[in-house]
């Protein structure tokens, strides 16, 4: 089977990474456009590379949780590509092969002047570190003014409109591409099961839902053995 997963800060809540609109969430800690903008960089780049430096160390210790484990299992015997809007990595430390980072990835830093121009974080970024063509380097993240990359939109797009099973999880669809990427799904041959405590009603009107109100590992250990019988 062709499964596609949509995931989002609530899948990794339970690794220990804070959500970010949530009641709690980095946004109630930190003013997004001071330190995950456009306008931030602009502003103050230092403020901003201190900022990610932070959420990167503290990145470094976090481990999947049974979620990400059980999406890693369903490559054994199904088709999965993971679409993600986190910025974390622990998909891929759980396993899983096929991942598509929307918003970026916090283990790679890149130029700010050409998005093609990608490095490891592998430690932190300094005002004067600069890629091959002489700009600061920056988090490879998409920021609040910023799009996801082309090639990341036209592999979501290809994965939602191929997929049979498209599983979203620990997501508000709050962010304003993200209906209109969903919106692709073709409703006549794919089945949709939405898993997070307070699901948002935004896909009712796409097509048919089935809701598993549970937190992430507890929906996706639902979903793997009855995929398993």
């Amino acid at each position: 089977m062709k499964i596609t997963v949509f995931t989002g800060a609530g899948i990794s809540q339970e690794s220990g990474i804070n959500t970010f609109r949530d009641k709690g969430g980095i946004w109630e800690k930190f003013d997004y456009e001071e330190v995950s903008s456009l306008n931030g960089w602009k502003k103050n780049r230092e403020s901003v590379i201190d900022f990610y430096n932070l959420c990167w160390k503290e990145l470094r210790n976090k481990v999947p949780n049974d979620a990400h484990s059980y999406l890693a299992k369903l490559e054994e015997n199904h088709d999965v590509t993971i679409l993600t809007q986190n910025v974390d990595n622990l998909h891929e430390k759980a396993g899983s092969t096929n991942v598509v980072h929307l918003h970026g990835n916090l283990n790679e830093s890149r130029s700010s002047h050409s998005i093609d121009l990608i490095y490891p974080y592998d430690k932190d970024i300094k005002i004067g570190d600069k890629c091959e063509m002489g700009s600061q380097l920056r988090p490879n993240v998409v920021w609040f003014g910023e799009s996801p990359t082309n090639e990341s939109i036209q592999k979501s797009l290809e994965a939602l409109e191929n997929c049979e099973l498209l599983l979203i999880i620990g997501t508000s669809l709050n962010i304003g591409y993200t209906l209109t990427l969903l919106e692709s799904i073709d409703e006549d041959k794919v089945s949709v099961i939405y898993i997070d405590p307070n699901p948002s009603d935004f896909m009712d009107s796409i097509c048919p839902i089935d809701y598993i109100k549970e937190k992430a590992s507890v929906g996706m250990k639902q979903v793997y053995e009855g995929l398993m019988l």
